[in-house]
This record gives C-alpha cells, sequence and structure tokens, in this order.
C-alpha cells in the first residue's frame, strides 16, 4: 500500500478507530498490515496489549482510605453538648471545634476539644469541660483536662495553638460566646489562664482564630473572627408558615460585628489593632479564616468567610495595614452576585503554578466555591465535581491535605446542617449528612469518597475538623467534632503506601510557626513547593509538622526551606519516611524529633 506522506496521518487515525470497533478485525487488520508494515504492526500490537494492563492497573490503584477509631480503642469517651432547648438559641448550631497539638514536646500529637458551657442563656444541668487527651504512643488517649487546668468553663466555639510567646511549648487559645481563654502553656504539663493579662479576651461571639506573624517581626499575632451581635435578650422568635414550631433564626436576622486583630508586643501582652489595621472597617458575620499570601508579596493575607455576607480578603499592604478587596477580587459573592453563608475556609496552590487558591463551604443550596488564583489579585470559581457533589450540603470543617503523599494537595469536606428541623421542611436536604473525599488530579479534584471508607457512607452533624499524624506512620489522619455528639478520629490506611518525609521547623529568627515559609522539594524528577499557611478549616488547628509526599520515589534530591525571615536553608539527600527537626539558619538537626512508627 503507497500513501503519499501527507495522508499517513488520517490513515493512521482512522485505522485505530477502526480496531476499537471490532475486536475480529483488529486481528485480521493487524495481521494484514505485520506483513506489509512491519513497524506499524509491532506498534499496534503493543498498544492492543498493553492497553487491558493499563485499564486493569488504573481500576486496581489502592486508594488510601480512612477507618474510625471507636472510643473504646481510643480512649476519647467525651462527648460534645450544643445545650439544646426549644428557645433555639443561635449558638446552639455552630459549635464546636478541636485540635491537634504536642503540648508536652514528646512528638506525638494530642488533642484538644472544645465544649459548651454557662452562657446568659444557659446553665448546664452538670458542669461541662473542654477536653485535653495525652497521646500515650499507642493508639490510645489518656484524658488530662483537670491536671493541665484547660476545662474552659464558657460556652466554647473553637480553637487556636501556637507558640506567642516563643518559649517553644505551644498556647492554646479558645474562641467563645461570651468570652475567650488563651491559656499560657507552662512547660511542665500545666496551663495558666493568662486572657486578662494579655489583653485577648475580644468580649461577644468569637468564632474562629488564626495565629500568623502579620508584620513579620518573629512574634505570632492573632487574628479573632467576630459573627453576629448576639445576647439572649436579642433571640428572635422564628416559626413555619403556622406559627406551630419554632426554628433557628438565620444569620441574616442579626447585626454584623467587627473581627479583631491583636498585635503580639512580645512581653505577654497584645494591643488591639484592629481600628488601626482596617480590620475593623468592614464588620462581618464571621466564621473560617486562613492567612495565606495570595500575592506572593511574602506579607500574610487574611481569607475570612462570611454567613449571609459577602467573604472578605483582607489583603497585607504592609506598615500594618490591611484593604479589603473580596468583591474586585471576586471572592465576595456567588457567581450570580448574591451573599451565601460562608462557613469553612482554606487554602493552597492545588495546581503546582505557585499561587495560592481558595476554597469556602456554604449552605446548602449555594454551591461550594474553588477559587483558582489569576495571578493578578483577581479568582475565577472553578468547583467541578465538587459542585455538585455538595449542592444540598452544609459545610463546616475543610482541609487541603496530602492524604496519599502523592505530593498534591487532596480535600476533605466535613459536612452538617445547623438546623436539626430542616427535614420537616423539605425533603432534600438532612440534618446529618456525609462526609467527602476529594483527589487531586494535578488540576481538578475526583470524587472519591465511594472508595475511602466506611465511615464516607454514613452521615454526621459536623463541624470542626483537624488534620494531624497521631500515630506517627507517616500519613495524615483526621479529627472532626460533631454537633451534640461524640468526636470522630479516622486513621488514614494506606497514605503512607508512598515514601514521604517530615519535617518540624523550629524558628529562630522567624515566628515560631514559621508561617508563610515557602518549603520546595524535589524527588522523581519533580519539583514541588508549599506555602506555610495558618489557620484553614473551621473551629480548628492542626499537627504543625509539614509532611512532604513523594509519590513512589526512592529518595528525596533536595529540600529547601525559604523562612519568613528571608533565611534559606537546604537539605540535600535528607533521609525518607522519617521525622526531621529543621532549625532556621543551622539545617537539620542532630538528632530527628521523632521517628516513623
Amino acid at each position: 500500500m503507497d500513501l503519499p506522506r501527507s495522508g499517513w496521518k488520517n490513515y493512521y487515525q482512522n485505522l485505530l478507530k477502526f480496531i476499537w470497533h471490532s475486536l475480529i478485525s483488529v486481528v485480521g487488520t493487524f495481521t494484514y498490515y505485520y506483513y506489509r508494515h512491519l513497524k506499524l504492526a509491532l506498534a499496534l500490537s503493543s498498544l492492543i496489549v498493553n492497553l487491558p494492563l493499563i485499564t486493569s492497573a488504573q481500576a486496581a490503584k489502592p486508594y488510601a482510605t480512612f477507618a474510625e477509631v471507636p472510643a473504646s480503642k481510643s480512649g476519647i469517651t467525651w462527648v460534645h453538648n450544643n445545650a439544646h432547648s426549644s428557645e433555639r438559641y443561635l449558638p446552639e448550631t455552630v459549635g464546636a471545634g478541636c485540635a491537634f497539638l504536642d503540648y508536652d514536646n514528646d512528638g506525638w500529637m494530642d488533642i484538644y476539644l472544645v465544649n459548651s458551657g454557662p452562657s446568659d442563656f444557659y446553665t448546664p444541668g452538670t458542669p461541662l469541660k473542654n477536653a485535653l487527651y495525652h497521646n500515650n504512643h499507642d493508639g490510645t488517649f489518656t484524658d488530662v483536662t483537670d491536671k493541665a487546668g484547660v476545662a474552659g468553663g464558657t460556652f466554647g466555639m473553637g480553637v487556636a495553638v501556637g507558640d506567642y510567646d516563643g518559649d517553644g511549648w505551644v498556647d492554646v487559645y479558645v474562641t467563645s460566646y461570651g468570652r475567650n481563654i488563651l491559656y499560657h502553656n507552662n512547660g511542665n504539663g500545666r496551663f495558666t489562664d493568662v486572657t486578662d493579662e494579655a489583653g485577648v479576651a475580644a468580649p461577644g461571639w468569637s468564632t474562629c482564630a488564626v495565629w500568623f506573624d502579620y508584620d513579620n517581626d518573629g512574634k505570632l499575632d492573632l487574628f479573632v473572627s467576630s459573627f453576629v451581635v448576639y445576647e439572649k435578650s436579642l433571640n428572635i422568635l422564628c416559626t413555619d408558615e403556622t406559627l406551630s414550631r419554632r426554628y433557628y433564626c438565620v444569620p441574616r436576622l442579626f447585626k454584623p460585628r467587627a473581627s479583631h486583630l491583636f498585635h503580639n508586643d512580645g512581653n505577654g501582652k497584645f494591643t488591639d489593632v484592629s481600628k488601626e489595621s482596617g480590620i475593623a472597617d468592614s464588620p462581618g458575620k464571621s466564621f473560617g479564616a486562613v492567612a495565606t499570601d495570595v500575592n506572593n508579596d511574602g506579607l500574610m493575607d487574611l481569607f475570612v468567610a462570611n454567613d449571609t455576607m459577602p467573604n472578605f480578603l483582607f489583603i497585607n499592604k504592609g506598615g500594618g495595614k490591611f484593604e479589603e478587596v473580596g468583591l474586585a477580587a471576586g471572592v465576595a459573592f456567588s457567581e450570580n452576585g448574591k451573599p451565601r453563608s460562608g462557613m469553612g475556609v482554606d487554602a493552597a496552590d492545588y495546581d503546582g503554578d505557585g499561587w495560592q487558591d481558595l476554597f469556602v463551604a456554604n449552605i446548602d443550596r449555594e454551591f461550594f466555591s474553588l477559587y483558582h488564583n489569576q495571578k493578578d489579585l483577581t479568582f475565577t470559581d472553578e468547583p467541578g465535581e465538587i459542585g455538585t457533589a455538595t449542592q444540598m450540603l452544609s459545610g463546616w470543617g475543610l482541609r487541603f491535605f496530602d492524604y496519599d503523599n502523592d505530593g498534591d494537595p487532596d480535600l476533605l469536606l466535613v459536612n452538617g446542617h445547623p438546623d436539626d428541623f430542616i427535614e420537616m421542611r423539605t425533603t432534600r436536604v438532612k440534618y446529618k449528612e456525609p462526609l467527602l473525599m476529594f483527589e487531586n488530579t494535578g488540576h481538578a479534584f475526583k470524587n472519591v469518597s465511594a472508595q475511602s471508607g466506611a465511615v464516607f457512607s454514613k452521615e454526621f452533624s459536623g463541624r470542626g475538623m483537624a488534620t494531624g499524624d497521631f500515630d506517627n506512620d507517616g500519613d495524615l489522619d483526621v479529627l472532626i467534632s460533631n454537633n451534640g455528639g461524640p468526636p470522630l478520629l479516622l486513621r488514614n490506611e494506606g497514605g503512607n503506601r508512598n515514601n514521604w518525609l517530615g519535617l518540624h521547623l523550629v524558628a529562630t529568627k522567624s515566628n515560631p510557626a514559621a508561617v508563610g515559609a515557602v518549603i520546595t522539594w524535589q524527588a522523581g524528577g519533580v519539583k514541588r513547593s508549599r506555602l506555610k499557611t495558618a489557620g484553614g478549616s473551621y473551629l480548628a488547628s492542626h499537627d504543625p509538622r509539614e509532611l512532604l509526599g513523594l509519590g513512589p520515589a526512592k529518595r528525596i534530591d533536595s529540600v529547601e526551606i525559604r523562612w519568613p525571615s528571608g533565611k534559606v536553608d537546604k537539605l540535600t539527600n535528607p533521609p525518607i519516611n522519617t521525622y526531621l527537626k529543621v532549625i532556621e539558619g543551622e539545617g537539620i538537626a542532630r538528632t530527628s524529633l521523632t521517628t516513623a512508627k
């Protein structure tokens, strides 16, 4: 068969189509062309033989899964009390938070859980406590709340963990309806309430909080989200059209409040700079908050979700000033120009283009948003499969994290409707809702919930969510707080099939949490980069260590840490599948903080 050179391309494409349509024709055609065109025949033979293998390999791809760790095994018997009442007070619906933290510096993640408590509308029948559980290094936890002195005593909401005084021991900030609490870690397993001394009580109704260094002075400052103006006397009667049943009122009916920004003065005290910084110029009904750098200028910005109001994007202008640009950036409203009920948020460079993208979860029928950074302080909403999967859900805790250690940030969503009477008003929305797991495919997200474990077939009244490697086996586990129920501890099974390297960053000049550090690593011919953000999710605080996924690569060629101070540490051929302590300006410490389990 003789064809002009220009005709070979079309001929080849048509031949492949013909082969796919008939297996018998494939065999016959293959035989014929084997004798006439040996090279082409060999190529087609290889394709036919290998395609079933490729398809089989793809179908058999092992997913990381999550398994529930029951209270009988973990020892975590604490249960959240949401103070549910017939009066339908709004704070009953939104709590509570949770955290992974290493309060005693033993290299293992402990757990903190936030509970409700006395308020102007609620007097507990029996005393309620927050809970601190010490990690016993064997998959079990011991309640050390009373010994540590961190029981709370307020109508708690969320928790933020950070070493605000740089003494090497992480401190705990608890947000509340009423008054917040700052617990200073004494370094001996005990904490002291230093709220009044530090000046960070922030009375009113606070939700999320974020420790970050907004002025790059090496100290952790504090952002605190404020929700609506609310007290018992302001509770509104909201009923159905027959006036026969009382429901929770939507936040739209209450006035907004300005959030707080506290500057760390370095002497155990903070100054409220909310007005001077410009934060107070934008009163909101704020929930989730994340500190990230959306314009790559080395200054940490803030993305804040608002309920029934436009979301805020506070751009750090330097000099202690922020400018709110949510509307201009395209992250304030829905695509229809309407405010939504934003709750959980997070930030990550999900597609590896070097720019931080944003995510916000909303209430049912409002869709969740994945905002892709256009590199010019504007974003486009590109949710893909996430949009259809979450149409009838209400999202709270959420987190970008690499659940399978392939190097790409995946996404876990925690859901639950705020009104336990919602099923009496509609048949399409439920009070308890399923978790969702999305795998990063490189430039989009694929719903892999059905392959991620039996827990994804269950429903929860989910709220806060934190990630952390509680068993030190090299993959990230999940802690979820449920409104009015027990928490959920999920162990990652199989994420560590891929290789990894864990980093515990110890700052000497930069802020103690190394927030704003940029980590770049290369393995298997692939170079990746990650910004160390702060906050994110909802009412939660996460394992501060950075887990770098290497995929199947057997070694990591290099790691570079660019600290907020400008210092750069380079690690060449470090060990893998272990946790390393890296000291700013010195590199790897002589001994690792912990080794893999």
